[in-house]
């Protein structure tokens, strides 16, 4: 007895440690999604590049060096000659590059390689969320099919008992072979049911077991019910709050802003170029000889350092210059109908989530009645069903009546939680779990 008892509790404590909760569901899935995972390192390449090195207000600082060793055999009856001698240089420069003006280029790039990092947040936080909305929405279908397939075996043991019963009546001369063979039916249609529902369980634990990216075999566990968050927001709220935070609307808003600054970084190009150039060199030269003229190492060093101002101007170039500056305009000017294009559907998206919301509510509370009514009439009609003052066709109905009612309470909830997350993502009011 002991033994029984510790496997069934450690049973017990397996089974709950395998329940997840949607809020585990997201972690594991935003840790293991690859989407995410490359958003992320974009991102990180854009931040990389918002600086003053990359929008060229800093300098260029280069340095070379050398060496070279030279032997040579010279033989000559001048008095100079060093006959055999060999000759080592040692050499270095330091070469400055600055550009102080550039027709202001450089702080339009400035300008713009921040707001490319901060569309680059964007970006990835609208991943992050269309992955959570996916997430959210596998979970609770697998929730839905779990509880649907509740409710087929719940039919199906109703059906199951009234042919047990059927049966011993039939034997006993109680029953007509029609009343059995009607069981029957009930039976079968109720265990094809289960067999289908069975099917759609599985396949939504798949599509979830995928959308977390682990392995679509994982016996994944979930809650066995669907609550709905409070969401007591007005119309003009959510309005106010999806022109604020809609991860979309800020990247389209975004866009228009770069393709602004791109059309101040190419006008730079009209304006002249003035840049400071700076060398400093050193090289150190020594020859060694075997002619008796030169009892010593010959030794010469230099130095030497210059500075430049240098300015130049493009007078003509095909009118490249000009064509680029128009043709970014008329890029600002589509971003620009983007922008409008947006906003326009996110308001019209979160006005028919909106209402959707508001008539999904009430039919939850409608469904939540026909559930009660359906309970209470079952029970009238089996208990009328076993006196024989009812017959097995109109219990049939008021058994398929309370499996319809408790279905469609269920895909209601569903449909109801859907319909929160979009209006939750389209107002930008989703929780970014940070895993």
């Amino acid at each position: 007895m002991k033994k029984l008892f510790m496997f069934l509790l450690f049973t017990i404590i397996t089974f709950s440690q395998n329940i997840i909760t949607p809020e585990e569901a997201i972690s594991i899935g935003l840790k293991n999604n690859f989407d995410i995972l490359i958003a992320k390192n974009n991102n990180e390449i854009a931040n990389n590049n918002e600086g003053k090195g990359t929008a060229g207000f800093l300098p260029t600082l280069d340095a070379n060096g050398g060496y070279s060793f030279s032997s040579s055999d010279q033989t000559s009856n001048s008095p100079f000659s060093f006959g055999n001698s060999t000759t080592k240089g040692y050499e270095g420069r330091l070469s400055l590059n600055w550009t102080l003006f550039d027709g202001f280029k450089m702080f339009a790039d400035n300008v713009r390689y921040k707001e490319l990092s901060k569309l680059g947040d964007y970006q990835a936080k609208l991943i992050v969320e269309n992955t959570m909305v996916n997430i959210l929405a596998g979970y609770f279908n697998l929730v839905q099919q779990e509880l649907l397939l509740g409710i087929a075996e719940n039919s199906l043991k109703i059906s199951e008992e009234r042919l047990e019963k059927a049966k011993i009546r039939n034997s006993l001369g109680g029953a007509s072979s029609s009343d059995l063979l009607n069981a029957q039916v009930s039976f079968n249609n109720d265990k094809s049911n289960k067999l289908d529902q069975e099917l759609r369980t599985e396949i939504a634990r798949k599509d979830l077991n995928i959308l977390l990216a682990q392995d679509p075999e994982t016996n994944i566990k979930v809650i066995d019910k669907i609550d709905l968050p409070a969401f007591a927001k007005d119309y003009e709220t959510l309005i106010e709050y999806a022109k604020e935070k809609n991860s979309s609307l800020l990247i389209a808003i975004k866009n228009k802003e770069i393709s602004e600054s791109n059309i101040t970084s190419l006008r730079a190009d009209f304006y002249p170029r003035i840049s400071l150039n700076a060398n400093y060199g050193y090289s150190d030269r020594e020859v060694n000889s075997d002619s008796q003229r030169f009892t010593s190492a010959v030794t010469t060093q230099s130095k030497d350092a210059s500075v430049a101002l240098n300015f130049s101007f493009n007078i003509f170039n095909g009118l490249r210059d000009n064509i680029d500056v128009e043709n970014a305009i008329i890029e600002s000017k589509i971003r620009d109908l983007q922008l409008s294009n947006e906003e326009n559907r996110i308001t019209g998206l979160v006005r028919e989530k909106y209402i959707t919301l508001q008539k999904r509510l009430e039919k939850i509370s409608l469904e939540e009645l026909n559930v009660t009514a359906a309970e209470q009439n079952l029970e009238l009609q089996k208990e009328r069903y076993e006196t024989g003052t009812v017959n097995s066709l109109e219990f049939r109905d008021a058994q398929i009546n309370l499996s319809r009612a408790q279905s469609d309470l269920v895909t209601a909830k569903f449909q109801a939680r859907i319909t929160i997350l979009e209006l939750q993502q389209l107002t930008g009011n989703i929780e970014i779990l940070e895993k």
